[in-house]
């Protein structure tokens, strides 16, 4: 136990003292070293039951035991991939509150903590989504509401994706041809001919590829509306399709369409989408492929050298292009081609609430299909009309100006 004077001229009592491997420094805030005393114990005993989940849930406990608790309730509710983003939100949380009680977070740490990411160069939405999970850890606490209205979130655009154009996607198509993993070109193109989400595509069954009906049954979506839609399958991806199955004579329909495997050393430069002489291993179909980040990242900056794109400093420069920009790509190819709102709310899986919302987003029309919309405004069954401009004739009984329009 330690409690002392931090300098010979203040008149405040400080308490010190090691909790858990953590120091715990804070003022007792009070002249009397005998109440200075108190509080330490009293704050010391705080700690100590909060840890040991012997006080109520209304009571206070340290952020870090706080946020373990529910990281365990969330764990039957949420989804995989979004139990893994309140993860990645905790790992910039915990260094800023972990020390902290719950009861002791303020408006003035929250904005703190989001003056400091934004120094650290993190994206205003990226840290909207870690003060949304402090959010709900305060919440569950009854903390939130007392500080909430002292809390702004920070303005985010909403529109960061974009499209890219037909020369971008021929590079893109030929570089994914290039990579060693052999399913890269297929995702690419699934994604470009039906705008399925990532996770989509990267759980597809082959049960949910119907190659007669040339249709494909969309599984578990983002969104309710999403989940168990039909999308119609054109010519182009269907025969990339056939072609991929091929190469999995034993398929079973409950079997990934894109499974997990391993690729050995690449030889010479093969066809459909992965090299000869590379050694596929430990495929194992009832699992799904862990993820194309590297050879998607490797396939852009192949796409940027085909397009002989550089920086200023003279530097070959990949395409700027995520992969769910693939999904944009085919949002805006179909409104720019007239297709109505709800047929494209329908195979991109929106709600019709969110319809709208989402057209705007995610298309990004072009000034030919908006003048084209302006043209429609002008046609008419009676053709173009012509307007004559008003004439000024005298009233015969007051003298007054009147305007005539020529009939």
């Amino acid at each position: 136990m330690a409690v002392y004077r931090p300098t010979k001229a203040s008149k405040v009592w400080w308490y010190d003292f090691i909790f858990e491997g953590q120091r715990v420094r804070e003022s007792a805030k009070t002249r009397s070293k005998t109440l200075a005393r108190d509080a330490e114990r009293a704050r010391r005993r705080e700690l100590e039951e909060s840890y040991n989940g012997i006080k109520r849930r209304d009571r206070a406990k340290l952020f870090s035991i706080a946020a373990d608790e529910w990281l365990v309730l969330k764990c039957f509710t949420l989804a995989a991939s979004s139990q893994r983003i309140e993860r990645d939100n905790l790992k910039h949380l915990r260094p800023k509150f972990e020390k902290r009680l719950v009861t002791d977070i303020q408006a003035r740490d929250v904005s703190r903590y989001q003056q400091a990411r934004i120094a650290e160069g993190a994206a205003p939405k990226t840290i909207n989504l870690e003060v949304g999970t402090l959010r709900a850890i305060l919440r569950r606490h009854r903390v939130w509401a007392q500080i909430q209205q002292d809390i702004r979130m920070l303005p985010a655009p909403d529109d960061v994706g974009h499209s890219i154009t037909p020369e971008e996607e021929s590079a893109l198509v030929a570089a994914c041809l290039q990579s060693r993993c052999r399913c890269l070109y297929v995702v690419v193109m699934l994604s470009l001919n039906t705008g399925m989400r990532y996770g989509e595509i990267r759980l597809l069954r082959w049960r949910q590829v119907d190659f007669v009906a040339r249709i494909l049954i969309v599984g578990k979506s983002k969104s309710t509306a999403g989940t168990g839609r039909a999308i119609p399958l054109n010519a182009r991806i269907r025969t990339v399709l056939e072609m991929w199955a091929s190469q999995f004579p034993s398929r079973q329909p409950v079997h990934f369409v894109f499974p997990h495997e391993k690729y050995g050393a690449a030889g010479e430069e093969g066809a459909f989408g992965f090299t000869a002489g590379t050694v596929i291993y430990d495929t194992d179909p009832s699992r799904p492929i862990g993820n194309w980040k590297e050879a998607w990242g490797k396939a852009r900056a192949r796409a940027g050298e085909i397009l002989g794109r550089a920086t200023e400093e003279q530097e070959l420069e990949s395409l700027q292009c995520r992969f769910h920009d693939l999904r944009h790509t085919a949002v805006t190819r179909l409104l720019e081609a007239g297709v109505p709102y709800p047929v494209v709310a329908s195979i991109m899986g929106w709600s019709a609430a969110t319809a709208i919302r989402m057209a705007k987003r995610y298309g990004h029309i072009g000034n030919q299909a908006l003048r084209a919309a302006a043209d429609v405004l002008g046609e008419t069954k009676l053709g173009v009309v012509q307007f004559a401009p008003p004439s000024l004739k005298k009233s015969p009984k007051s003298g007054e100006v009147q305007n005539v329009a020529v009939q």
